[in-house]
C-alpha cells in the first residue's frame, strides 16, 4: 500500500534542473519541470532519460539544491517524456517552500479588504496557447477576474497543464503564463493567471468592472 502523502500536492509548473544516473547507467543533467509539489516530494516531467525506481537523483530549483529518491517512473512516449514521482531524502530541506506558501495563501478564504479581486460572471473570450502542441484555442470564460477564470469545455485539460493566455480588450493585449488548477470532465476547467504585473492586473480588472459594474465582490 502506498504511503499517505504528508500534505496535498499543489499543481504548478516549476522549471528546475535534475541530474543523476539513468536506467542505462549513463549520467544525465538537464532542465525539467515539476508539475505538482508537496513539502516532501514532487511529480517531475520532461526527463529525457529512463529512470530506475530507488535511485537517488539531484535537483535544483533556483539557488536551492536537494537529493531525492525515485518512487516511480514512466516513459510517456509524449512531449512529457519520462515522468517520475520523487521523494526528498529525510535530511533534505524542501527547495520550493515559498511556492507552497504562495499556493496556500491563494487558496485561503478571503474576507474584508483581503479579497484579491472581484469575480465577474460574464462571457469573455480568451486565447489559450498550449506550447506542447503549438495550438491556439479561442474559448469563452463565464467566470473571470484578473486572477483567473473558469472555462466551460467538454474536454478540459489536466490539472497542472501550463498554458499561455492572451487577454484582449479595447486596443490592449496582455499575455501571461497560466496553469490549470481544476479540471471537471464534461464541464470545464479553472485557470489561474500567473505572472501578471500589478498594473496589468489593475488595468484588466478595471475593464471587467466597466463591463460588469454591478458585480458582487466574490474573491477568487
Amino acid at each position: 500500500m502506498a504511503e499517505p502523502r504528508p500534505e496535498p500536492r499543489v499543481a504548478t509548473d516549476l522549471n528546475l534542473r535534475v541530474w543523476g544516473i539513468g536506467a542505462d547507467g549513463h549520467t544525465f543533467s538537464q532542465q525539467a519541470h515539476a508539475r505538482n509539489i508537496s513539502n516532501r516530494g514532487a511529480l517531475l516531467s520532461g526527463i529525457e532519460s529512463d529512470l530506475k525506481v530507488g535511485e537517488i537523483i539531484g535537483l535544483q530549483y533556483g539557488e536551492k539544491k536537494a537529493r531525492c529518491e525515485i518512487v516511480w517512473a514512466s516513459n510517456t512516449g509524449s512531449s512529457l517524456k519520462t515522468k517520475a514521482g520523487v521523494r526528498l531524502l529525510a535530511d533534505m530541506a524542501c527547495p520550493w517552500t515559498g511556492e507552497l506558501l504562495t499556493a496556500k495563501n491563494l487558496a485561503a478564504p478571503a474576507s474584508g479588504n483581503l479579497r484579491k479581486s472581484k469575480r465577474h460572471k460574464i462571457s469573455f473570450v480568451i486565447e489559450l496557447h498550449d506550447p506542447r502542441v503549438s495550438k491556439t484555442v479561442h474559448v469563452t470564460s463565464t467566470d473571470i477576474s484578473s486572477s483567473g477564470c473558469y472555462v466551460e469545455t467538454i474536454v478540459p485539460l489536466p490539472v497542472g497543464t501550463s498554458l499561455q493566455v492572451d487577454l484582449r480588450f479595447l486596443s490592449d493585449k496582455i499575455t501571461t503564463r497560466s496553469i490549470v488548477r481544476t479540471s471537471d470532465p464534461g464541464v470545464g476547467m479553472g485557470v489561474e493567471f500567473l505572472g501578471l504585473k500589478a498594473e496589468e492586473q489593475e488595468r484588466f480588472q478595471a475593464h471587467l468592472e466597466a463591463l460588469d459594474p454591478w458585480s458582487s465582490s466574490i474573491a477568487r
